[in-house]
């Protein structure tokens, strides 16, 4: 029997700011090893056998990412774009409707988060062929870590018996550093790590009795949703849709929850003292990445990611380094990084949506420069890639190609530009940029208006299906 993958792929990562930003969380980058934490956690995946295409629950803002960086690790996964994030439990509901809308219902769901880090898969994989009769037999399963210290950034979960599938007995909340202490003291609790394994019917029928209000909303979210490999709910009905996790809504209430203990080098990655944790570190306790520069510093992450960063006499601390931004935390306090992240929301800061570098389905471009009347950008196109055919009502553009060979379209014109060319786009003329080679095409753009903003953009054609958007 089949399994069908469920990648949980929202969230923003705030915690792990400046890296992880809204627009690119944490999940789509590469943190903890070469490959990004969403293609470690499909990877991962390869040893159980018998496996369904993935569904990946994700926002319509990362649906180019998540499939690009699937497919690089030759997965084709099915899309599910959540309109805005409601929590888990909605997350899971889509995930189950469309699998009994494809005739998946009695298949075993593993539910993963897209962001934890496990150094020891064949662990994960063992556990969840232990999980899979009970699942098969509609039991819900989750999978509980063996706790290797009283950490307190982590829910517990109470379970007894003596065999490998254990009875729930109960969830509690993220405890206090004396209670983490006796919980780890007596054997029976395990960090809760949001990972479960159950069938698609067996979790809507739980969900139907005890939050009848999701179970509702999901299902008009998704009723008038055909086939395909990109599944779009319901706006309107998804966002009437109440929020809550699955432990909440379903996993704390039902009499048919089971655990089965997972001791996998497991880690939420939640913070970046979590991060320092499952990074390689040098004899001083240190992880240092990028072009670092250390004197008297011991137990500290720091990380550079554009410029040459130094620390002395640094103990217990995260620095991190980008283009637009620069932490400096002690690790007792990195889980506090989200208020920062808040008071610069309040503050209407852009930092908190995106780096300085924005990445789109075609390329990326970094803000260089820029004052009243003018930006400098630096534009890279991917192999292949185009851009929409757009207009700007109050701004002109001089393109000037540094490497590559640029297809130009200016209203009625194409023509090609090779390095060291450079074309003037007039306010309000058509025009778009396409790389037909089988490198990077880069170009810096000097844009000059009264006004600068993203938003000023009219989109006529785009590949990608942002008409109407800025984005």
């Amino acid at each position: 029997m089949a399994v069908v993958p469920v990648i949980l792929c929202g969230g923003s990562g705030s915690r792990l700011w400046p890296l992880s930003r809204a627009g690119r969380p944490k999940q789509l980058l590469p943190l903890a090893a070469e490959q990004t934490m969403l293609q470690a956690t499909a990877a991962r995946l390869t040893g159980l056998g018998e496996l369904a295409a993935p569904l990946v629950v994700c926002n319509e803002r990362h649906r180019f990412f998540v499939a690009e960086q699937l497919a690089a690790i030759g997965m084709e996964p099915r899309l599910l774009l959540e309109p805005e994030g409601r929590n888990t439990a909605p997350a899971v509901a889509l995930a189950a409707l469309t699998a009994r809308q494809s005739g998946q219902g009695d298949l075993p769901l593993l539910v993963l988060p897209a962001d934890h880090v496990i150094n020891e898969p064949h662990a994960l994989v063992a556990a969840v062929e232990t999980a899979l009769p009970a699942a098969q037999a509609g039991r819900l399963v989750t999978f509980g870590v063996v706790p290797t210290l009283a950490e307190t950034g982590y829910g517990y979960i109470r379970a007894g018996g003596q065999e490998a599938l254990l009875a729930v007995e109960q969830f509690v909340e993220k405890p206090d550093a004396a209670t983490a202490q006796a919980y780890l003291d007596s054997g029976d609790y395990y960090w809760n790590s949001g990972m479960f394994l159950f069938t698609a019917n067996a979790y809507l029928e739980e969900l139907q009795r005890y939050v009848p209000g999701i179970a509702a909303a999901c299902e008009q979210a998704m009723s008038k949703v055909g086939e395909g490999d990109v599944l779009r709910p319901d706006a309107a009905a998804f966002g009437a849709c109440p929020k809550d996790s699955i432990d909440y809504a379903v996993m704390e209430k039902t009499s048919l929850a089971s655990m089965v203990p997972l001791a996998a080098g497991w880690s939420d990655v939640g913070s970046w003292s979590a991060l320092h944790d499952v990074s390689d570190r040098d004899a001083d306790g240190n992880t240092l990445l990028g072009d670092v520069c250390t004197i008297n510093t011991r137990d500290s992450y720091v990380r550079a990611e554009n410029r040459l960063v130094t620390a002395v006499g640094l103990d217990g601390c995260v620095v991190v380094e980008t283009k637009d931004a620069v932490l400096v935390v002690t690790r007792e306090q990195a889980q506090n990084v989200k208020a920062v992240v808040d008071a610069l929301a309040d503050a209407g800061r852009e930092e908190v949506q995106l780096g300085r570098e924005v990445f789109r389905p075609w390329g990326s471009y970094d803000s260089l420069d820029s004052a009243d009347g003018y930006q400098v950008k630096r534009l890279t196109v991917l192999p292949g890639a185009i851009l929409s055919l757009q207009l700007h009502h109050r701004r002109a553009e001089h393109w000037i190609v540094v490497a590559g060979t640029a297809r130009i379209t200016l209203d009625d014109q194409v023509f090609d530009l090779e390095k060291n060319q450079h074309t003037y786009i007039p306010i309000g003329a058509r025009h778009r940029i396409e790389n037909p080679g089988t490198g990077p095409l880069h170009i810096i753009e000097v844009q000059v208006g009264d006004y600068l903003g993203e938003d000023d953009i009219v989109r006529f054609e785009d590949k990608y299906g942002r008409e109407g958007r800025t984005d």
